[in-house]
């Protein structure tokens, strides 16, 4: 109960740093959310393997906490010399994760990512000391549905944490409380106190397209070679597939994929966006390696993603009731294949299971622990306890329902789902802030502009890549548990309601 009580706190201190305006009091705020997060780890494992080693061995833990320490601020240092290294860092870190023994099982931790969050906290107060924080004047102010994205960011974070105080597994519920949303949230507003300008978007695009086409290397090198860096799980199912799964420098093959089809997804924008030139060659080329890259994934919801992701980019700088005449167009064949073929194709559910890697019966256990507990479900964190418990027994080999929705639903009932869906409107509506008036897809006459915001090209990216990362989760899973989500609302949303230090325009 203790643990749940400091988690609520770190919760609101996280959610005093995402609503309130750049300040002293902001950046103490994320530096107590920031801080908070391995005391609370070290409480929840302190009877662990790895912490157990740690206080048996005080000399490697203060050696460990001056590197981590030398570590942050040098990465302050930068950000405060070099404001701009903020999201390259930020950027460099998100695929990186380091494998560590956590709670008894294996983690994929995204350490770098973490140092760089100390770090731009620690920059985040020396500024707020010298008074040389941005000043959060927005050219337009949020309006409707927009204007709750922050709050409902905040709130969403806040009531998982109170989830925690009858959740049936709160150790899980704790770990991605503290490993994923807390530290993600801090991301979140650090990445509102940057300064964004046409170079720096064009820089964070080059950071993007360079790290996938390191990755892609990596994956190629694995595919030709049949070897993989790491994760047993993946290497032992590629014995006994017909085709080779590759994880590049990711953990997971579909995670791996994701990453493929996001940054596909912005060379396509600039692609599209861009006028004929030697850029345009390089761009068309970066997009066919990274697509040759895709394939070797074996990713379904990956390639799926892809598919969102550019069917929003023809929509907005083409024709969005094309786009939504040829969706109607699929919904309506799959319906007619259903109905006529049905004496014709034995639909096998039990194939269909096989062929989603189990998914369909995680999707329908997940179903049924929400009809049990339809309120507030089984907890955060609970899904893979309750699945084992009510549904599957406990030798199912299941962590997640691989189904984002399906998830809140079973974890947090309708009053979860409700703040999900919510979330979503709000998200969506802010990225498409006066879309209207600079995408010729939604009626704008063409090169229009709008001054009072960001590029059309890079708010293009930055939804479509939105909507990419949106559909993965509905296939595979995670949302607000992946660092991407939420640069993408930061980025969109400083895009959207640039603050009048900005000169994106």
């Amino acid at each position: 109960m203790i643990e749940a009580l400091a988690a609520l706190v770190a919760a609101a201190a996280l959610a005093v740093a995402i609503l309130d305006q750049p300040s002293m009091r902001r950046s103490i705020a994320m530096a107590v959310a920031g801080i908070m997060v391995p005391v609370l780890i070290a409480g929840d494992q302190w009877h662990s393997g790895p912490i157990t080693e740690l206080r048996n061995s005080p000399a490697m833990l203060v050696l460990a906490l001056l590197c981590a320490l030398a570590v942050v601020a040098l990465i302050a240092w930068v950000v405060d010399r070099w404001p701009v290294m903020l999201p390259v860092l930020v950027l460099v870190a998100l695929p990186f994760r380091i494998p560590l023994n956590v709670g008894g099982e294996d983690a994929n931790l995204l350490v770098p990512l973490y140092l760089v969050m100390g770090g731009g906290v620690l920059a985040s107060l020396i500024r707020a000391r010298r008074n040389d924080l941005l000043p959060a004047l927005p050219t337009v102010a949020p309006a409707g549905l927009a204007r709750w994205l922050k709050p409902l960011l905040a709130a969403a974070v806040v009531l998982y944490a109170l989830g925690l105080f009858y959740t049936d597994d709160r150790s899980t519920g704790l770990q991605n409380l503290c490993f994923f949303l807390i530290p993600f949230g801090v991301i979140f507003a650090l990445m509102a106190e940057v300064e964004w300008t046409r170079d720096r978007l064009r820089i964070l695009l080059g950071v993007v397209v360079g790290l996938a086409l390191v990755c892609a290397l990596v994956g190629f090198v694995e595919y030709a070679t049949r070897d993989l860096l790491w994760n047993q799980v993946v290497i032992r199912s590629n014995d006994f597939h017909v085709y080779f799964r590759v994880n590049s420098l990711f953990w997971d093959p579909n995670v791996y994929g994701r990453y493929l089809a996001l940054a596909i997804t912005m060379v396509a924008a600039a692609l599209l966006w861009a006028k004929p030139s030697r850029e345009s060659v390089i761009l068309a080329v970066v997009a066919g390696v990274l697509w040759l890259a895709l394939m070797t994934t074996y990713s379904q919801s990956s390639f799926i993603a892809l598919i969102a992701g550019l069917a929003t980019l023809i929509a907005l700088r083409w024709s969005l009731k094309w786009v939504l005449a040829g969706l109607v167009a699929l919904a309506v064949g799959v319906i007619l294949f259903g109905t006529f073929a049905g004496g014709l194709v034995k639909l096998d559910l039990g194939a269909i299971n096989k062929q989603t890697s189990g998914r369909a019966n995680l999707v329908e256990g997940g179903m049924d622990l929400f009809e049990a507990r339809p309120l507030y479900g089984y907890g955060p964190g609970s899904f893979s306890v309750a699945f084992k418990r009510e549904v599957a027994g406990p030798n199912a080999p299941v962590t997640e329902s691989h189904t984002e929705p399906v998830t809140v639903a079973a974890e947090q009932g309708l009053i979860g789902l409700a703040f999900y869906l919510a979330l979503l409107a709000s998200i969506l509506a802010a990225l498409l802030a006066g879309m209207r008036k600079v995408m010729p897809g939604l009626g704008a006459p063409p090169r229009s502009y709008d001054p009072d915001r960001g590029p059309p090209a890079a708010r293009a990216a930055i939804l479509a890549a939105f909507v990419a990362v949106l559909v993965h989760t509905l296939t595979y899973a995670g949302f607000l548990d992946d660092p991407v989500t939420w640069v993408l609302i930061a980025i969109g949303y400083s895009l959207a309601f640039p603050c009048r230090a900005t000169s994106a325009a």
